[in-house]
């Protein structure tokens, strides 16, 4: 019974956090979180092993779909500026995160860069979602904070793994296999997805979900974790994913109608609300911490490539929600950080997507930039021009 207590529950809570992401305008992944915490504090939900097990695929499956969004294109035509701010903006809070933590707040060297890796994330999905609501996505400014956004996150990627990196004789062959899927598997795909694509059984999916668990499996034997190779990997099939998007809207369909939002649900699950309210003052000093880490780090650089948006390109860089959660929830389950630590830090990440957001949107969103657009798309429209310069 128990089981379907906790499956029942799950799946309310999945539909509900997709109602309301609707009527509040908030990220489905930031309401899936709050609702993990009502269930695990309150509805004595508890993650039972089929959840567990989802959840660490849902996490995997993020990093991967994270990688598939890049644009090589973008990354090519902005690589300087993009790796000078998207470095700065993983490297500034990763550092400084990490040494407040470990001489300031006396936690233990592990736990201390733990908390600089899930501090030093950009929320891809955030900036995403931003840029495509307010139209950006295909504006200068708009480009660059993805090509950016992109460099950060493979930072937080590579690190999360070397942090957590154990080594045994099964690491090399983790490493093996790991090269060779990231090597074969974009050559494969094409002919494969061309020979059996475009049926109802969806042998693409499969053939995608069988490489991450492939990975999966012999990271947990090598003593390590799937991020990297499986961001790699995304990263690597992106232009398959760019000339068939119908695939990638499947995957996503096939992803966060269920899978992902049972990672998001097991990482608010796993949030003590006692030990959150007794680690307040804890809260405050790392989201701070962020905060004022990635402003320093980002706006001087910001400001010397886009100065009429830099306040809102590094605030967008300041966000974070999906690698912050999963790399809390990969040193929780490592025994790197306690419950505690993991409260806070869940917590810091959570508010981080949506403070920075909100003063973006509010006080700084580049409506020139859409009517520069406006004007290179449509010239002959200039009344429309004109409207959208007045909002």
């Amino acid at each position: 019974m128990q089981e379907l207590y906790v499956g029942t529950v799950l799946a309310g809570l999945i539909f509900l956090s997709s109602i309301l992401s609707v009527e509040l305008g908030l990220s489905a992944s930031i309401i899936e979180i709050a609702l993990g915490v009502l269930a695990g504090n309150l509805l004595g939900v508890t993650a039972l092993p089929w959840v567990a097990y989802i959840a660490s695929l849902g996490g995997i499956l993020l990093t991967f779909l994270a990688g598939a969004e890049v644009d090589l294109d973008v990354m090519r035509a902005k690589f300087k500026e993009s790796l000078l701010i998207g470095g700065v903006s993983f490297l500034a809070p990763f550092l400084g995160a990490m040494l407040i933590c470990h001489y300031l707040l006396g936690w233990e060297w592990r736990a201390a860069q733990i908390a600089g890796v899930a501090l030093s994330t950009t929320s891809l999905a955030v900036v995403y979602a931003v840029l495509v609501e307010t139209g950006l996505t295909h504006t200068p400014v708009g480009k660059l904070i993805m090509a950016a956004t992109f460099v950060t996150d493979f930072g937080t990627a590579a690190a999360l793994a070397i942090v957590l990196l154990e080594f045994n004789l099964n690491t090399l062959w983790f490493a093996l296999i790991s090269l060779l899927i990231i090597l074969l598997a974009p050559r494969i795909a094409p002919k494969l997805f061309a020979r059996y694509g475009d049926r109802v059984i969806e042998p693409e999916i499969k053939f995608l979900f069988l490489l991450l668990l492939v990975l999966m499996y012999f990271a947990k034997l090598g003593l390590s974790h799937a991020i990297l190779p499986a961001f790699i990997l995304g990263l690597m099939m992106s232009r398959l994913f760019q000339r068939n998007i119908q695939l990638q809207r499947k995957l996503r369909v096939v992803g966060f109608a269920f899978i992902t939002p049972i990672f998001f649900l097991n990482g608010g699950m796993k949030i003590s609300l006692s030990l959150l309210w007794s680690g307040a003052a804890l809260f405050l000093i790392l989201l701070a911490v962020k905060q004022i880490t990635k402003i320093v780090g980002v706006y001087p650089l910001a400001r010397r490539y886009l100065p009429k948006e830099a306040m809102y390109t590094t605030l967008l860089m300041s966000t974070g929600l999906t690698m912050g959660t999963l790399s809390s929830l990969a040193g929780l389950e490592a025994g790197v950080i306690d419950q505690l630590q993991f409260s806070v830090l869940v917590a810091v990440v959570v508010a981080s997507a949506i403070v920075p957001t909100f003063i973006a949107q509010r006080f700084f969103h580049p409506h020139h930039a859409l009517v520069e657009l406006q004007k290179r798309e449509e010239p002959s429209r200039p009344a429309l021009v004109e409207k959208i310069a007045q909002e």
